[in-house]
């Protein structure tokens, strides 16, 4: 966490996000940790596969200081930020996907455009997802690390 960022936004933020996929049919996973190295605020997981990364800002400085969110991109087949409903959306790169929320209630401003993953690579992540899903409701707190 950056100094930047405010903790009770994100974790608004976070849980209208995941509140507006599972109205989708989007199976949510959050503070995710990467084969890479890098903590994903969410990885959803949709009916036909297909993943979605979601970045959660808090604020516009948290947007300014990530220098690593496009570390992302080679883990999922559509990459959104997740902001606050009074960010400004105009900072967002247009390359990527938008989704405003809060606590309550989100809405997906710009869709995001699809990049298919790898075979090898979305069959890792699956297995992965599934076994951290496990892990979670088994509650040792032993999340397994995502594979690359």
């Amino acid at each position: 966490m950056t100094n930047a960022s405010r903790p009770e936004i994100t974790s608004e933020v976070t849980e209208g996000v995941c509140r507006l996929l599972y109205h989708h049919q989007i199976a949510c996973l959050t503070e995710l940790r990467l084969g890479n190295g890098r903590r994903l605020d969410v990885l959803a997981l949709g009916p036909k596969g297909e993943l979605w990364a979601v970045e959660v800002k808090s604020s516009v400085e948290d947007f300014r200081v990530d220098q690593k969110w496009q570390s992302y991109l080679d883990y999922c087949d559509r990459f959104f930020f997740a902001v606050p409903m009074h960010f400004p959306k105009d900072l967002i790169p247009e390359d990527v996907g938008l989704i405003v929320a809060d606590r309550f209630e989100a809405a997906i401003i710009r869709p995001s455009p699809e990049n298919k993953l790898s075979a090898a690579r979305r069959k890792k992540l699956l297995i992965s997802f599934g076994q951290t899903a496990a892990a979670r409701l088994r509650g040792d707190g032993k999340d397994p690390i995502f594979v690359s």
